[in-house]
């Protein structure tokens, strides 16, 4: 096991940004920046022992910083959409950026993923570990409430990524964390995701209007082309849905499980032609769906199309602050925020 670092550039204001490698000794490889605690790159080998990057990105600082689809950032205080881009605490109406139509979206017009995090790295028997703190100030992006926040990156040996977020604040807040990867288990350049074969542990998930909030009651997925729960390939019933995915899939876990913050199976993912595999466990409720629908091949994409990579974004459901009836996001102070999610990456 190993962890380094070296610059990786200087944003406009001259703050230095910083890329640090995670390694095992299997080949796997995670490639982490500062900016936006952005993962940049996940090298892992095949079934004949070929390493490569299976996550979309960009070849440089500049790049990301003029802008791209949350490749491997860290989406928040709140990942995915609030309707209408406010909500309501103790009977204060907060309104936030509405930089998604008329909603608010991953924590606004300047969220997590722009802000150059704070690093420190730690090593032990089997594993290694990049920690990166934040400080959002009051009222940044229109959220209340100063929120400390971390997200801690482990490597181990027996190739489990695992992802720790955690958070503190001094005012009742709304936080939703996520890691925005785009994945493709044959490697970045080898094209459409669409032949993966995908299985989420979900029953239900959260059907959506036009702005992409939900909708109502859970609805099964049983029967439409939003079923994942048996394997099947990603590009199987895709031509049935506008353009692609990008639903909240509501995960099987009973009330305990959410109570005590279990770790239960999220998602399995399997390339048939490279035999790479990755399987996803969460604390978290919910995993959003993303088949890169809105890529287009040019710079702000990183030259990658669309369905050239896929994300499962675990997550609190979408417009929670304002739907009482779906699990809580709000933070108070003197409670502590903690999800957990972990990526296991294998071939068959």
């Amino acid at each position: 096991m190993s962890i380094t670092k070296k610059s990786f550039g200087k944003t406009p204001d001259g703050t230095e940004v910083d890329l640090y490698t995670l390694a095992n000794a299997n080949g796997l490889t995670v490639e982490v920046m500062t900016y936006g605690a952005t993962i940049t790159s996940v090298e892992t080998p095949d079934r004949n022992g070929k390493s490569e990057n299976i996550t979309l990105g960009m070849n440089s600082l500049d790049e990301y910083i003029a802008g791209h689809p949350f490749f491997g950032s860290i989406a928040g205080r709140f990942a995915n959409r609030i309707a209408g881009g406010r909500f309501t605490i103790d009977g204060t109406q907060y309104t936030l950026a509405t930089n998604n139509n008329q909603n608010h979206l991953h924590g606004g017009e300047v969220g997590f993923d722009k802000k150059v995090w704070a690093a420190e790295t730690t090593e032990e028997d089997g594993a290694v570990a990049l920690r990166l703190t934040y400080e959002s100030p009051d009222g940044e992006e229109g959220y209340p409430g100063t929120l400390s926040v971390t997200t801690t990156y482990i490597l181990s040996d027996d190739d489990h990524l695992m992802m720790v977020y955690t958070a503190t604040t001094d005012k009742s807040t709304h936080v939703n964390l996520t890691n925005h990867a785009y994945w493709n288990l044959g490697g970045q350049d080898s094209g459409k995701i669409l032949d993966h074969e995908l299985i989420i542990d979900a029953d239900n998930y959260l059907a959506v209007d036009e702005g992409s909030i939900p909708l109502g009651p859970l609805s099964p997925v049983k029967g439409t082309e939003m079923d994942f729960s048996e394997l099947a390939t990603i590009g199987s019933r895709i031509d049935q849905t506008d353009s692609g995915y990008d639903h909240c899939y509501v995960l099987n876990k009973e009330p305990d499980d959410l109570a005590t913050k279990m770790l239960t199976p999220a998602a399995m993912v399997h390339d048939p032609a490279s035999g790479r595999t990755m399987e996803v466990f969460t604390t978290q409720p919910g995993v959003q769906l993303y088949t890169a629908n809105f890529l287009d091949g040019g710079p702000r994409s990183g030259g990658f199309s669309n369905h050239t990579g896929f994300c499962l974004e675990t997550q609190h459901y979408p417009d929670s602050p304002n739907r009482p009836e779906f699990p809580s996001t709000l933070l108070k102070p003197g409670e502590t925020y903690e999800e957990v999610t972990v990526h296991r990456f294998g071939v068959k």
